[in-house]
């Protein structure tokens, strides 16, 4: 087998010593029956990116985290990448213009959806009138909207085949960080939309009951949130898909801040998956790369392997480098940084030599802070196949000045 057994913690990759202890904790705390790192694990909140929890009967809103159901949405077109590469500039710069990027952000345009009908709204009149109708109103204007981080809306030429795909990543929005920070406050006896005192990145999990009333409501607050997430991320695609008047032919669609009820050695279990795409045999995943690397479909196998690793798998390079080493530290009054060890020129000059054309972005997501994606990909060879590799022509995000800490 590929991985190590660390203290009990099945590891994929070279371990990174703070995710593991992390990890560690998050096995020693609660009904849990495994702890797993993908290859591109590192620091979390409480539970590691990268990191994998299954429980018996329990669920963790902060192992889900605060962007619950964050994921990617992939699909290829009958486009070929050369028959737009003439127009790649106009069109990144429409993506730009249409698509609303950056914290708290409402979309340009309302959209509707049936999932405001939704009877798990039930939930937040349940906490309260008043949070209901905050919780929607905000998700109504949201709903569409990227956000920033590590959240995109991408280009791609298949490499081989030269077709064009185009690619997002992002979750629920501030619907969804309210509704991590809302049940983190009810499990702490506070009010659901209460200020929580500042919790520190290492502290045990929050746990859950499934049969309690308040592990129940935030059971079906999280499917809400993850069907809120889908949709979002299928009106994003499909407003690219417009601007570039094609169709989809293909698509791979995937959460990886999630908790899923599966079956696992002979029982019934909770696997909270943080910054880790479910890889069940034959399921297909979009994986992303940096700006300058490669991305890639593929397809959970049926081995052992992928059976021990609790049908799991990496869902990016993962970090070598914090936001804050990258970028700097900001200075929120003057809207600057000091101390990043990248400059804009670094990561222009990289990017410009994988022939990407970029629309925003800070330097806390410039090539230089990943792993390569075939490093991480390596280590998972016997549990996933990859179907197609896909190589970034053209690359949306939110400005330099629009850091998130609670992005994966």
């Amino acid at each position: 087998m590929a991985y190590q057994l660390i203290n009990g913690v099945r590891v994929w990759g070279t371990p990174d010593e703070g995710a593991l202890a992390q990890a560690n904790t998050c096995a020693e705390t609660g009904r849990v029956v495994q702890a797993l790192l993908m290859a591109d694990h590192h620091k979390g909140y409480s539970q590691p990116i990268g990191g994998v929890v299954a429980y018996e009967g329990q669920i963790s809103p902060s192992g889900v985290g605060y962007d619950i159901a964050c994921g990617n949405k992939a699909v290829r077109t009958p486009l070929m990448a050369e028959e737009i590469k003439p127009r790649l500039s106009k069109i990144m710069d429409e993506i730009a213009r249409r698509i609303s990027f950056g914290i708290g952000r409402v979309n340009q345009e309302r959209v509707d959806h049936a999932l405001f009908d939704d009877p798990d709204w039930a939930v937040y009149q349940a906490v309260g009138l008043q949070e209901h109708d905050k919780l929607k109103a905000l998700a109504r204007d949201q709903l569409g909207t990227v956000g920033s981080g590590n959240h995109f809306v991408d280009l791609f030429e298949e490499v081989g085949t030269g077709r064009l795909w185009i690619a997002n990543h992002f979750g629920s929005r501030g619907f969804g960080h309210k509704t991590a920070s809302g049940f983190l406050n009810l499990a702490a006896g506070r009010p659901f939309l209460g200020n929580a005192p500042g919790e520190h990145m290492d502290q045990p999990p929050v746990l859950l009951d499934l049969s309690s009333e308040v592990g129940d409501m935030y059971y079906r607050a999280m499917q809400l949130a993850g069907r809120y997430a889908y949709a979002g991320r299928d009106y994003v695609i499909d407003q690219v898909l417009a601007l570039l008047g094609t169709q989809a032919e293909l698509e791979v669609h995937n959460h990886h801040n999630y908790a899923w009820k599966e079956q696992h050695e002979g029982k019934e279990v909770m696997v909270v998956r943080k910054g880790a795409t479910p890889s069940a045999p034959g399921q297909t995943g979009f994986i992303g790369g940096s700006m300058g690397d490669i991305s890639v479909i593929v397809r959970g196998k049926d081995s052992a392997e992928n059976k021990e690793a609790f049908y799991s798998t990496v869902h990016g390079a993962g970090r070598i480098m914090s936001r804050t080493q990258a970028a700097g530290k900001m200075n929120w009054k003057t809207k600057t940084r000091r101390g990043g060890q990248i400059t804009p020129e670094q990561m222009m000059a990289a990017v410009r030599s994988y022939g990407v054309e970029l629309r925003g972005a800070g330097t806390d997501e410039s090539p230089f802070v990943y792993r390569k994606l075939q490093e991480v990909l390596d280590a998972h060879a016997d549990t996933i196949d990859v179907l197609h590799v896909l190589k970034p022509i053209g690359v949306c995000m939110a400005g330099a000045d629009e850091f998130d800490p609670y992005k994966d």
